[in-house]
């Protein structure tokens, strides 16, 4: 069994995470999404894998390499152009014209595939869910699960048989036309005589091309609803409910990294931290390099990424921090997300720095810049004395 995994998409609903992330590399626990999906299907014997890429490739292919340190082998195909002046541009294809192109160019898909989303942890049965594939001689299987109603139109939507084929496929409806409450997850297995059914050259997505195409021709195109844990990355409020799924220990196999110091606090190499005054309730990540100043206060689940810095009388509250993020003193941040400039509320509300009446965060590497008690800024003695 081969594998695909669909990394071209440009997030628009993770910014602005992915202003400067491709989906696949935002990180859970410190790792990349994608690094998750790669380690879970070598672990099911999955040594061959195709990438199409597009927004901000480099960093996936610079991360990832060929695959050898995480024992497999990874190709890429980049969807896009390079302009006269070096610049690049990408354009993806979508995802079903992404695998035509793949098999165009050199015919990957000769057996049977697996194809994942880059956005989303799993911990599938990926044998047993292949074993069924081929026992009622499936061209196409999507893994679903079952949503809340209210959720549907994030999804595909998946109706079917009494004995679990697929009749139609919508993509994306309103709920109020919805058929059914069963959504695809964006794990498919594939026959390589899906890819023939896709036309060339086009732009052609599988949830609202393909898949509609398959059922009205009445392939052979089945459900599957499997027991396992799907933590989909689909937007910013999905992003910090998942990491605070996984902070609390619900899902399996899923490590803090680091050391507990104490029921409930990990900690990286390095940290500084003054407890005088200060209160910290976990589930806590701390990571490496970072300060904690007397008189904080830290609620989990919370994530401090690598090189921040909390100051005095801060409080961060069930909140993720990217690394190198300053809280300056008596801020509270609670239910937020930081990342370089910008903060995101548990809904989904972003808010760039700018439009805070007073500084709230700084980028932690720039020590010339902190706020005393009373909301005033200082300069660094030390640096002031250099640059006099």
């Amino acid at each position: 069994m081969k594998a695909m995994i669909l990394a071209a998409g440009k997030g628009t609903r993770v910014r602005p995470l992915t202003y400067d992330l491709p989906k696949p590399m935002i990180p859970v626990l410190g790792k990349p999404v994608m690094a998750y999906l790669i380690e879970h299907l070598r672990k099911h014997g999955v040594s061959e894998i195709m990438v199409n890429v597009s927004h901000l490739h480099e960093k996936i292919e610079e991360y990832f390499g060929e695959g050898e340190q995480f024992g497999v082998q990874i190709g890429y195909s980049f969807e896009g152009y390079t302009k006269e002046d070096g610049e690049v541009v990408a354009v993806p294809i979508g995802s079903a014209g992404g695998m035509k192109k793949i098999q165009e160019f050199g015919g990957f898909f000769d057996d049977t595939t697996i194809v994942l989303c880059g956005d989303a942890l799993i911990d599938l049965d990926l044998k047993a869910a292949l074993l069924e594939h081929r026992r009622k001689g499936a061209m196409a299987t999507v893994i679903t699960k079952e949503v809340p109603w209210d959720k549907v139109s994030s999804y595909g939507v998946v109706v079917t048989d009494q004995d679990g084929r697929i009749t139609q496929f919508q993509e994306k409806p309103k709920q109020e036309e919805a058929l059914s409450n069963f959504i695809s997850t964006g794990i498919y297995i594939f026959e390589p005589e899906v890819i023939d059914l896709i036309p060339s050259g086009v732009e052609f997505d599988i949830g609202s091309q393909l898949f509609p195409l398959l059922a009205e021709k009445g392939m052979p195109f089945y459900a599957q609803g499997r027991p396992f844990n799907w933590l989909d990355i689909g937007s910013v409020s999905d992003y910090w409910e998942v990491l605070q799924n996984v902070l609390t220990g619900e899902v399996n196999h899923m490590d803090v990294p680091g050391i507990q110091i104490q029921p409930g606090l990990w900690v990286g190499l390095n940290t500084s931290i003054d407890w005088n005054g200060t209160t910290i309730k976990g589930p806590v990540y701390i990571g490496s390099g970072v300060k904690i100043e007397a008189g904080s206060t830290i609620i989990g689940p919370t994530w401090i990424g690598h090189g921040s810095h909390i100051c005095e009388g801060a409080e961060i509250v069930r909140s993720v921090l990217f690394e190198y993020t300053r809280v300056l003193n008596d801020v509270t941040l609670h239910e937020t997300i930081v990342f370089k400039d910008y903060s995101i509320d548990r809904s989904g509300e972003m808010k760039h720095s700018s439009e805070y009446s007073s500084d709230e965060w700084l980028n932690a590497r720039d020590r010339r810049r902190s706020r005393r008690k009373d909301g005033a800024e200082e300069t660094d003695s030390t640096l002031e004395k250099i640059s006099a």
